[in-house]
């Protein structure tokens, strides 16, 4: 590349998730992707009630220009009464939701191991819903429970979604450092199916850590490295923690989690262009 010129970056926008603010609330979110140049939001649906409202989203989607590339169902353990407790119904009212406010993703973990009849159903409703609406459903990658000395199966069909039938799949770089799974790998063998990227960090314990990338042992710059070489054509999602920051170190996070994003991305679109 000669000298002065600009830096290419990949046509992959770099979103965040309103859960990276938490405990602010979801209008925070957009008040720090705009300031900080994120190019769109993830919307985790909490409680929170503007995480739930289509016109709530819009206005601010609107104000700040940013838009909305995804809706995080309301799926997680603890956010199991947002939305209704039937499955169907969740996962339906997402997708409307992502409709309204013009998402194209919904992201979706999979069915807990109680919920035996929204699994056995599971891959089908996701197939015919994305056939109905049009929207992208990504199925996340979990991890098993671990309790102790005790290791808890708690996902069905699987916390791994690589050899399940699903056309889309939201990779989680925190999931893969709690599950032990081989990040790398399982980009290389999901291919075209991976369409959505939860950039995180870990070091393996048995929490979900999500930590800034760059903090952990995952390989975060590798995997970016791949989605460019690859054609990766989804989105990038920042999803850390900083719960237990103070707002100036949260703020730095989302700033460190960004650059990097950024950085590995060009280094990949150049190490590309070169060869």
């Amino acid at each position: 590349m000669p000298h002065g010129d600009a830096v290419a970056v990949p046509d992959i926008p770099v979103a965040l998730s309103t859960a990276s603010v938490y405990p602010e609330n979801c209008a925070a979110a957009f008040q720090y992707a705009d300031r900080m140049g994120y190019d769109a939001v993830e919307v985790m649906v909490w409680t929170d009630p503007v995480t739930q409202e289509a016109g709530a989203l819009r206005a601010l989607s609107e104000l700040h220009g940013i838009p909305i590339v995804s809706i995080h169902a309301p799926t997680l353990l603890i956010s199991q009464r947002i939305f209704g407790v039937e499955p169907w119904g969740k996962v339906d009212r997402s997708l409307d939701l992502a409709h309204e406010v013009g998402a194209s993703t919904v992201v979706l973990h999979p069915p807990f191991r109680w919920q035996k009849e929204y699994a056995r159903d599971f891959t089908d409703g996701i197939a015919t819903r994305e056939h109905d609406s049009g929207i992208t459903i990504a199925v996340e990658n979990m991890y098993p429970w671990r309790v102790g000395n005790r290791v808890i199966e708690a996902y069905l069909p699987h916390w791994d979604p690589v050899p399940q039938p699903y056309d889309h799949v939201t990779l989680d770089l925190s999931h893969t450092a709690t599950a032990g799974s081989d990040a790398l790998e399982m980009v290389s063998a999901l291919g075209p199916r991976l369409t959505h990227l939860h950039l995180a960090d870990g070091v393996g314990s048995m929490k979900d850590e999500h930590l800034v990338p760059g903090r952990g042992l995952q390989p975060c710059a590798e995997v970016l490295d791949a989605l460019v070489l690859g054609g990766f054509a989804g989105s990038v999602v920042v999803e850390i923690s900083t719960r237990r920051m103070t707002a100036e170190q949260r703020e730095m996070a989302l700033v460190e989690s960004l650059a990097f994003c950024r950085l590995h991305l060009a280094s990949a679109l150049e190490v590309e262009e070169d060869a």
